[in-house]
């Protein structure tokens, strides 16, 4: 029996991981972290405790059974920690890179008491990348049934969605408005911290399960809602479109040439490829260029604008570093790449040339005053203290809104914000309609996103009467007299039956 593990025995320092070095990685969109060896995760596996009441599960939006994806990795079976990881979290290469897990996994973990918490998110990037490199992914036996599922926007909400209503036998068909799938993760996060390959690969698995990906599809304009769910015949449809909808201050100097949002910014550099030559994207760089909001998208806004080629790079922020909803990780690795940061400052216009080009921003100081509803202090300007920032490029990065186009063409019921509004089971005001992610609650983390689609599935596995453990028996498990060929008659679902003659010769 192997001897319990305690603070003391297991190794006090957290596996480092090797990066990039930040000049060259400034000049480069090749990712900054290398992740983990074989080596380094299984001494890594070694310092969690296996603690019988793991919190780390419980601030896992998904549920993954961390404690027992480790175990695995510490045994030599790595493809049993991907069977692990995969029985609630389709995409762990992705989650790996991007989920906070300081404020999630991680912040909660009984070692982090008392020394580093264990790296969960390198831990789980790493065996995701071994299941892409072995091609682990294995297609589950799937008895398909006559459902058809519609699912609005491939971003993670949406692909998980989708993965679980593939595997209960659907078929699966997935909008999306861009001209590649992959939703946030494709326009919205650059290479140097999610490569493309790796949300392709992730992609590929899905199609592997039979869900069908429509490209260059519009919903709201090319077909509505209401229109799936009659003439395009789906009996079900998710909605995860996410909250793309840029936010702007509305200050003095708003429309001058050379203020964008991050989003128009990302998107044009991720998914249109405008930073690649040969690629004629329209891409508007300035030598000085002042990116206005401090959260991750500001981050990947103000590194993406170094590796452009910008010589001066600036983050304008209201509030302090203690305030920056940013990881930690993406605040270190923006400062070593040469951003400067203006704490406790507001931009109060944006200042035009005679050709209505930006020159400058004109700022006021900030202090902090008392807590507000965020919990945060709240920013109040200092009188008096107004100066001009030279720059040639503002970039808005202070949040996004719902995209109005859904709202616009259905009669789905939405909140006073504009979001769509969902009851506890995520099921929309059109019967049949469900909606997840950040078109519900505003801009989460993927991690989040997808454990709203797989909420989403659950519920869409209830109204269609679909086999489901999780939903169908939760209450109580019908009794045997009342199964039909062991189903519950309440489920549309089917089971296979083989016939036997009974012994004796042949009627003739």
């Amino acid at each position: 029996m192997a001897k319990k593990r305690t603070i003391r025995s297991i190794p006090q320092q957290r596996t480092p991981v090797g990066e990039q070095d930040p000049h060259e990685r400034a000049r480069n969109f090749a990712e900054v972290n290398h992740g983990y060896h074989r080596d380094d995760a299984v001494r890594e596996s070694e310092r969690c405790l296996f603690c019988e009441d793991p919190a780390c599960v419980a601030g896992c939006p998904v549920g993954i059974d961390i404690p027992g994806f480790i175990r695995k990795i510490g045994e030599g079976d790595f493809r049993g920690a991907y069977q692990v990881i995969t029985d609630t979290n389709l995409l762990p290469a992705i989650c790996g890179r991007v989920c906070p897990q300081e404020n999630q996994c991680e912040g909660p973990c009984a070692v982090g008491a008392a020394l580093e918490p264990v790296a969960i998110g390198r831990l789980e990037r790493w065996v995701g990348d071994q299941a892409i490199a072995e091609k682990w992914f294995k297609v589950p036996p799937i008895e398909r049934n006559a459902f058809r599922i519609g699912i609005v926007g491939s971003g993670p909400a949406g692909m998980a969605c989708a993965a679980d209503m593939a595997k209960a036998g659907c078929d699966v068909t997935v909008y999306e408005a861009f001209h590649q799938a992959g939703g946030v993760l494709k326009y919205g996060i650059p290479d140097f911290r999610l490569p493309n390959e790796v949300v392709d690969a992730e992609i590929a698995n899905l199609t592997a399960l039979g869900v069908k990906f429509e490209c260059n599809t519009l919903v709201g304009r090319l077909f509505t809602i209401e229109q799936m769910v009659t003439e395009l015949g789906f009996d079900a449809v998710f909605i995860g479109t996410g909250a793309g909808y840029p936010r702007l201050l509305n200050i003095p100097g708003d429309a001058l040439n050379g203020v964008l949002s991050a989003n128009e910014l990302l998107t044009r550099c991720n998914l249109m490829r405008a930073r690649d030559a040969g690629h004629d994207t329209p891409m508007p760089m300035g030598r000085r260029v002042a990116v206005v909001g401090s959260g991750n998208t500001a981050m990947d806004a103000l590194r993406v604008a170094r590796r452009l080629g910008a010589e001066d790079v600036r983050c304008i922020y209201r509030r302090t570093e203690a305030e920056s909803p940013a990881r930690a990780e993406e605040l270190h690795h923006a400062a070593e790449e040469g951003v400067q940061f203006h704490w406790l400052t507001h931009p109060i216009e944006i200042l035009g040339d005679d050709r209505g080009n930006v020159r400058a921003v004109r700022c006021i100081r900030m202090s902090l005053g008392e807590p507000d509803d965020s919990g945060r202090r709240s920013p109040v300007p200092v009188p008096g203290s107004e100066h001009d920032l030279e720059v040639d490029l503002v970039v808005y990065a202070i949040g996004t809104n719902a995209n109005p186009i859904i709202g616009q063409t259905s009669g789905l019921a939405l909140d006073r914000r504009g979001y769509i509004a969902c009851d506890d089971d995520l099921a929309t005001s059109l019967a049949g309609v469900y909606a997840g992610g950040d078109i519900v609650t505003g801009a989460a983390t993927v991690i989040e996103a997808m454990g709203a689609g797989r909420r989403a599935a659950r519920s869409m596995k209830a109204y269609l009467g679909l086999r489901d453990t999780d939903v169908v028996y939760r209450d109580a498990r019908p009794a045997a007299a009342d199964l039909l060929f062991g189903l519950d008659p309440a489920e549309r679902n089917f089971v296979r039956v083989r016939a036997t003659r009974p012994p004796g010769p042949r009627p003739s």
